[in-house]
């Protein structure tokens, strides 16, 4: 079972540290330490929240684009 903020205008839990991680790991300046640390405070926050699955919610303008391309 999926875990949820359950507010529509409220991010997704934990949205905050995997963006940390991801912005970590594809910046120029690439840290594997500081990216540990993020890491880190992500498992945390899913461990704390009890998240089970991530997923990303695609927008509709960009599906909209994918369909006329095809």
């Amino acid at each position: 079972m999926e875990k949820t903020s359950g507010s529509g205008s409220a991010p997704p839990f934990c949205a905050q540290e995997a963006l940390d991680l991801l912005n970590c790991v594809t910046g120029a300046g690439f840290d594997q330490e500081k990216c540990i640390r993020f890491l880190n405070a992500l498992r945390d926050c899913v461990l704390d929240k009890k998240v089970k699955k991530f997923s990303l919610a695609e927008d509709n303008n960009a599906a909209a684009d994918s369909d006329k391309k095809n």
